[in-house]
């Protein structure tokens, strides 16, 4: 199953042309596809226009949504931050360590374009959808 982070969702919904935008259109609708509570929240606050929102919506909640963060994932999440950290990376939003946290411990494969979840590929375990570049 594939999680889809928020940075493919703003390029998906902008019309931008990415890698990872191509693989979001082939698995939507052919492969199992999720999406976060959370990234639900970032996506959707970033549109202006009430016809794009609800558009976004209906295309965002077809999907199934799980909920992210709960006491044991915050705490791996913050094992996960320390961990990288003592290695000398510091990642820049809490709110990807969390998805990051709960891809590794629940089996999910990541579909990002956000850079900052490299060091948990390249560290921690987590399963990327494409090659990184």
């Amino acid at each position: 199953m594939i999680l889809v982070d928020s940075s493919v969702w703003i390029d998906y919904f902008r019309g931008v042309a990415t890698p990872q935008t191509e693989k979001l259109d082939e698995l939507l609708g052919r492969e199992p596809v999720v999406t976060g509570d959370l990234i639900l929240a970032e996506v959707l606050q970033g549109f202006a226009s009430d016809r794009d929102f609800t558009q976004a919506v209906r295309l965002m909640t077809s999907l199934d949504v799980v909920d992210l963060v709960g006491k044991d994932i915050a705490l791996q999440a913050a094992r996960n931050f320390r961990y990288l950290r003592a290695l000398g990376i510091t990642v820049r939003k809490t709110i990807d360590t969390v998805i990051a946290t709960h891809c590794i411990a629940n089996g999910l494969t990541l579909l990002y374009s956000d850079r900052d979840f490299d060091p948990f590929v390249d560290h921690l375990g987590l399963q990327s959808a494409l090659p990184k570049a």
